[in-house]
């Protein structure tokens, strides 16, 4: 009988196998909730002041290349800035090397017509297939 007694207690000792998930979804809550702070402040780039158009949004798949010119018509490619006779060069390189060749341009309503017209015709000639206009919605 002390066998028996003996053989049962060490049936008891089994080894637990089983994950404790716990801190892992700890873990995970913690993160998303960082990312879903910190995911609008990544798409910072030039602050222009855009005009106001009735258009619908447009879809993007995949990140954008965009021409910024400012209030005191500098040219920018995303956040870098590039001078307007190096514009074309630099444009050409870009797209080169890129499967959209797609680019949204971004102006203050302050700028020139003519400068702007300028900028265009210099985006056009690099090659560029599209060329997206970026405003804000009206205001109603």
């Amino acid at each position: 009988m002390a066998m028996m007694s003996s053989s049962s207690r060490a049936g008891d000792r089994r080894v637990m196998a089983d994950i404790n998930v716990t801190p892992l979804v700890d873990v995970m809550l913690v993160l998303l909730i960082i990312f879903m702070v910190t995911a609008p402040m990544l798409t910072q780039g030039v602050d222009v002041n855009l005009p106001q158009a009735s258009a619908k949004a447009l879809r993007t798949d995949e990140e954008r290349l965009v021409l910024t010119v400012d209030a005191n018509s500098r040219i920018f490619i995303g956040k870098q800035p590039v001078e307007f006779n190096r514009l074309s060069p630099v444009l050409k390189q870009i797209v080169s090397q890129r499967t959209d060749r797609q680019v949204y341009f971004r102006a203050d309503r302050s700028v020139p017509y003519g400068f702007v017209v300028k900028v265009i015709a210099e985006v056009r000639n690099s090659g560029i297939e599209k060329l997206g206009m970026v405003t804000e919605p009206l205001e109603r």
